[in-house]
């Protein structure tokens, strides 16, 4: 399977559990799409008795308060994806479709792990058809306060570089770069939790947030402690963790990206902003398509129009 391809899963993959904040149960099932169908969310369990299909796109996102929600609460929606979706993204998984039959993606341990693994047991398979890449040719930045988010171009490839910057001690300041890759999101990032400070806890409850959330799918900051008794996973794994959602947001751009993204104090708002800043102006960005191979584009010198066309990837 060449990199320029588009890829799906080989089989139906299924997982359940329940949502970090709703606390309810919620199974899904991740099955193959065809070439160029892209990540869509098949929302099913409706009072209504009927299903929605919800793009994963940055247009269809109707909250990022904690988390990232696409859809709309009255007729359907799906919350907490970013996880998945960074999974997806991070593997290289093009076209992929996600039926869920409730309206928050289960949490499982925390981070993307579980997710990854069952991608791994089933695989990845071509779609026979050439990728295709959103490219970033002009620098957009958003800014909030001290926090940012911003995307600029480069030669090849996706480079994430993102700080947080907390006043606990426990998680403080930390920085961390990667260019993502398959191999690289498996070592570095799939691993890492999702982590909350006990003194919100309370007021996360009273606003509807984290009823799901124990020491067996989040990390519990205390004032001077990780309050989980196995600790930390990784020395930074809070900012591993932030990397995470940053793919898992990014990826709402519908097509991988070719830029470079960097982010100080971000989160899901800034993470989704970014995109829409990107988007407001045809300029900002191009679309462009792996080059076929020579020996798969012969029949285009018979004449019978097959095009490539190829991007500075």
């Amino acid at each position: 399977m060449r990199a320029n391809q588009q890829t799906t899963l080989k089989g139906a993959v299924t997982l359940s559990g329940i949502g970090v904040h709703s606390g309810n149960p919620a199974a899904i099932t991740i099955h193959p799409a065809a070439a160029n169908h892209g990540i869509a969310f098949l929302r099913t369990g409706m009072q209504s008795g009927n299903d929605r299909l919800i793009k994963a796109h940055h247009a269809c996102v109707s909250a990022t308060e904690l988390c990232t929600v696409i859809g709309d609460v009255e007729t359907g929606a799906v919350a907490t994806i970013e996880h998945l979706m960074s999974a997806l993204y991070g593997l290289g998984v093009d076209n992929a479709l996600v039926e869920i039959d409730g309206p928050e993606m289960p949490i499982l341990d925390g981070s993307a792990l579980p997710f990854v693994q069952a991608i791994d047991r089933t695989g990845l398979t071509g779609c026979g058809a050439p990728r295709r890449w959103i490219k970033v040719l002009r620098h957009v930045r958003i800014e909030a306060g001290q926090a940012f988010a911003e995307l600029r171009p480069i030669d090849r490839g996706f480079r994430l570089d993102v700080e947080i910057d907390f006043a606990n001690p426990v998680i403080g300041r930390s920085r961390k770069a990667m260019d993502l890759s398959p191999a690289a999101y498996r070592r570095e990032i799939a691993g890492a939790r999702t982590f909350g400070m006990m003194k919100d806890v309370e007021r996360y409850w009273k606003a509807g947030f984290a009823l799901g959330a124990s020491l067996e799918n989040t990390v519990a900051v205390g004032e001077t402690a990780v309050v989980n008794p196995e600790g930390l996973r990784f020395a930074d794994e809070f900012v591993r963790h932030k990397i995470l959602d940053a793919v898992g947001d990014l990826a709402l751009a519908g097509l991988p990206i070719q830029g470079a993204y960097r982010s100080y104090c971000g989160g899901h708002r800034m993470n989704v902003g970014v995109l829409t800043a990107l988007f407001s102006d045809r300029a900002n960005y191009a679309i462009v398509e792996a080059q076929t191979p020579r020996r798969e584009t012969a029949l285009a010198d018979l004449g019978l129009g097959l095009v490539a066309f190829a991007g500075d990837l």
